[in-house]
């Protein structure tokens, strides 16, 4: 491996010129995040030629990830001399999640790293073959397989498919073949398939066995049965089911590629409408035909296989947990595309459609668009499908056990809610059998590690009210959306919009819909599209991808529109399918489409060729959903609208962690707007004017802080405007602190602060790696001017690491768990002296890198060791400033 920057190569010389058409390499590849942890990284590939050996002209970049072999073809290149070079890249950056772990701490295995680039296998062909052939025949997948089209080549470089002859007939049980061809050149192929010993995992040893065929109804019906006896013999028969054990979930597809079955020759005829057998050569390669005919038939070859994985393998597990009694969570891709599949498409039986939603690191909330796209498809079934509940694999972690609060994991709950995400399941709660044992199993570097255990999990009850109350309201009517989107065939959301998100344009609410919902669910109600579970939508809207569109997809627009449906996006140009008619998909983009832009009325509906959704909705007079004014260049609301009978619901979402003034603006009118808090439960009317048709709110929302604004009360005023709240500093709350620590977990009984700052600074090491929940206590005294009629006296804690109760005169009120830390006092507070006590618990973190400091006495037990003796301390405690103040209305 030579210095980064430079190059290592394989190079070949041949006696003449020579003409080659197409690559194959198999190299091998370190594990992504293996590589990350050690410093290292794939190298850049690529094909060089020179006619004298000096002077080289890149041909094409050669490929990483997808199939452990890759075939790249391009036009034909003659040359004397070619080489593959191998380009030493910088590392990748570390995970913020990875900085000072201990990687074998948490089962990553991580050896030294490598001194040699490892090549299996390097041929270059002179023949034409199939680009990227291995991944278009589902040996493993890749999120856009239309940009590998393989180039156009003469008759004379590809085989006639009237050349292919089945020897399958003529092959004898000793393996000899009994043929004798016919004058020419021939090659056999030969196909099999094979069993590759992959088991299901992670799973206990006692649930861990032989992967099923998931392309094969009968046999996953039996893997099932199998399965969910286990579970009948442990709780009997009563609890399966109603009374007991009453779903289960399927987590994302973590079981590789699978593209052969016993019937698949049966299968693809029945499902595509022709023989495959001579197209075969393909799946090796070889292009029949032409290149674009031996593409469309890998294209119908991955529609059967994804058609097989929803019906044979996710349509059998919902009807086999049916007749169980069972019901059934179901995640499908997550991120990328883990499968020849369509996520919809497997979701949209499920009783709960799942997506799913990491964290990052502590503190750090960047947009994640592979999530977000996750969160919505599963959203999107459950609007489109009518299951109305979507649930998510909420707040997973990477590393950094232990690390976590209610208020860090809040902007990633909020953003789930965003996206339509009503029923949190927080991954994870590992069973905690070991007494006495802190903060005691993992599931290795993931989490959360949210289970008894948690040093917060008697104060965590106020968090999961709000996480409740978000996802009660959310499961109300129907959702509100302007636009169905259309994202394409032969790929999925969580791959196409990785890094970026779709063209719609801002304070419009949108579902995603696949080819299935299009053709099956959409129809046209009064010039909108309809679900029959009672979704409406403006527009429909096609993305880029979708120009590659199958025949049933295009017919299914042509019937909408002529309906009175509005179409916006580009024109179809390819209709990637072997199986369909050309001439009419032709026939049909053109009259639909025109030239491919402007609009073209037809029958009772619009297509709006080539147009943004933004300008289609202007042109309909359709405003904003939702608005708001921008005090900061980069201030970020985000919206969810849920349509009542008689109302309307909005959750709405500060996605920065300062506090934002702004008006925002509702496409309603008629009713008087109220807030509703989720954190508290409070609600209050709000403010408001309405001006054409549009209601616009005052709003203050806190650093990452959510309100609902719900539409319900019938009004015929244009306007209301409630008294301002105003607060009045009373006084600020100075040392001494007494600070009481509970035993056994190395702190002293009790220390004294002059002033607040992080246990973690503290001199007395027991202090400074404590971790638990220590008391503050301090007295107060009230002056009688204090308490004024109609006013509040409110108690601001500043900051908190990362919980605190709040206790005045021994009443309790309440758990503050996120900025601001604030408590009304008015109803225990009293003229003169006050017992303010203020538990504050933070995080194991101190407490597990204190036990690793040198002669150490251990207080903690994990089996797991993420942090070390120099990882950093997290702040703790009570930092302040600790302010009392007064609210009242002017």
């Amino acid at each position: 491996i030579p210095p980064v920057g430079k190059e290592a190569w394989i190079q070949y010389e041949f006696p003449r010129p020579t003409t080659i058409r197409s690559i194959t390499i198999v190299p091998k590849n370190p594990n992504r995040i293996v590589a990350a942890l050690a410093g290292i990284s794939p190298p850049e590939k690529a094909l060089e030629a020179s006619d004298d050996g000096q002077n080289f002209r890149v041909i094409v970049k050669l490929p990483d990830g997808g199939a452990p072999e890759h075939t790249v073809s391009f036009p034909p290149v003659t040359a004397k001399f070619f080489r593959v070079t191998f380009k030493r890249t910088p590392p990748p950056p570390l995970p913020p999640w990875a900085s000072g772990l201990n990687p074998s701490s948490l089962g990553f295995r991580v050896g030294p790293p490598p001194t040699e680039y490892q090549v299996a296998e390097l041929v270059l062909h002179p023949g034409a073959r199939v680009n990227r052939f291995e991944e278009k025949a589902a040996f493993t997948t890749l999120p856009d397989l239309y940009e590998f089209a393989t180039p156009p080549y003469t008759p004379d470089d590809v085989v006639k498919k009237s050349d292919v002859i089945n020897l399958t007939s003529k092959m004898r049980p000793d393996g000899t073949l009994d043929w004798t061809p016919p004058p020419g050149h021939w090659v056999i192929l030969r196909f099999g398939y094979s069993l590759l010993g992959i088991t299901n995992h992670p799973a206990s040893p006692e649930a861990t066995g032989l992967e099923v065929d998931k392309l094969n109804g009968a046999d996953v019906k039996s893997y099932m049965n199998t399965y969910l006896e286990t579970y009948k013999d442990t709780v009997g028969p009563d609890l399966m089911g109603k009374h007991g054990l009453g779903y289960v979930v399927t987590d994302s597809w973590e079981a590789g590629s699978q593209n052969w079955t016993d019937d698949m020759i049966d299968q693809f005829k029945k499902r595509r409408g022709y023989d495959p057998v001579p197209w075969m050569p393909v799946l090796a390669g070889e292009i029949v035909e032409s290149s674009a005919a031996s593409d469309r038939f890998l294209w119908d070859f991955r529609k059967t296989i994804a058609d097989l994985i929803a019906g044979e393998h996710y349509g059998t597990i919902e009807t086999t947990l049916k007749q169980w009694g069972l019901g059934h969570y179901g995640e499908s891709h997550e991120s990328g595309r883990a499968f020849v599949g369509d996520g919809m498409e497997v979701k949209k039986l499920d009783d709960i459609p799942m997506g799913a939603m990491w964290t990052q690191t502590p503190g750090v909330n960047k947009v994640q668009y592979g999530y977000n796209a996750d969160d919505r498809e599963s959203a999107s079934v459950a609007h489109i499908y009518g299951q109305n509940i979507a649930a998510a694999e909420s707040m997973t972690a990477a590393a950094a056990p232990w690390a976590w609060s209610p208020q860090t994991l809040k902007p990633t709950a909020d953003q789930e809610f965003i996206n339509g995400i009503n029923r949190i399941v927080i991954h994870e709660s590992a069973h905690q059998p070991l007494v006495d044992k802190k903060p005691g199993l993992t599931l290795g570097p993931f989490g959360q590690w949210f289970n008894r255990n948690e040093t917060w999990a008697d104060e965590a009850g106020p968090w999961i009210t709000y996480l409740a109350r978000c996802s009660y309201l959310l499961q109300q009517g129907h959702f509100g959306a302007d636009v169905v989107y259309f994202y394409g065939e032969d790929s999925n959301l969580t791959a196409l919009f990785a890094n970026k998100a779709p063209d719609i344009p801002a304070g419009y609410g949108f579902d995603y819909i696949n080819a299935d919902g299009l053709i099956h669910e959409l129809n046209v109600t009064d010039g909108r599209i309809t679900t029959p579970s009672g979704m409406s939508y403006r527009v429909l809207g096609l993305d880029p991808y979708s120009r590659h569109m199958s025949l049933p997809v295009l017919r299914a627009i042509y019937k909408l529109v002529n309906e009175g449906a509005v179409v916006a996006g580009p024109k179809p140009t390819d209709d990637p399918s072997l199986a369909d008619n050309q001439a009419e998909f032709h026939r049909l983009a053109d009259e639909l489409f025109g030239e491919g832009s402007g609009a073209q009325k037809v029958g009772k509906g619009t297509v709006y060729a080539g147009e943004s959704l933004e300008n289609v909705l202007k042109q309909l007079r359709v405003p904003p959903d939702f608005d708001y004014t921008r005090p900061e260049s980069d201030t970020t609301l985000l919206f969810v609208h849920r349509k009542l009978s008689n109302g309307d619901i909005y959750f709405v979402d500060n996605r920065s962690n300062r506090t934002e003034q702004v008006e925002a603006t509702f496409r309603v009118a008629g009713k008087a707007p109220e807030l509703w808090h989720p954190d508290t439960g409070e609600t209050e009317p709000a403010s408001f004017r309405i001006t054409d048709g549009r209601t616009t709110v005052p709003l203050k929302l806190e650093p990452w802080g959510t309100v609902f604004v719900i539409f319900r009360k019938p009004t015929n005023a244009t306007s209301r405007t409630l008294p301002a709240k105003i607060e009045t500093p009373l006084e600020t709350v100075n040392g001494p602190w007494k600070v009481t620590f509970p035993p056994n977990l190395g702190a002293p009984t009790s220390v004294t602060l002059d002033s607040l700052s992080s246990w973690s600074d503290n001199s007395d090491t027991g202090v400074k790696y404590f971790s638990g929940t220590g008391t503050y206590t301090k007295t107060i005294d009230a002056p009688a001017g204090w308490f004024k009629t109609g006013a509040q006296i409110w108690l601001d804690l500043g900051d908190v690491r990362n919980l605190a109760e709040v206790e005045v005169n021994g009443k309790s009120l309440g758990i503050v768990w996120h900025t601001p830390f604030r408590v009304n006092l008015s109803n225990a507070l009293k003229p003169g002296v006050n017992e303010l006590t203020i538990k504050v618990t933070n995080a194991w973190v101190n407490r597990l890198i204190g036990d690793q400091q040198p002669g150490a006495t251990k207080y903690t037990y994990a089996d797991v060791k993420p942090y070390n003796a120099n990882s950093p301390l997290l702040p703790s405690g009570l930092l302040g400033p600790v302010r009392i103040f007064s609210v009242a209305s002017r």
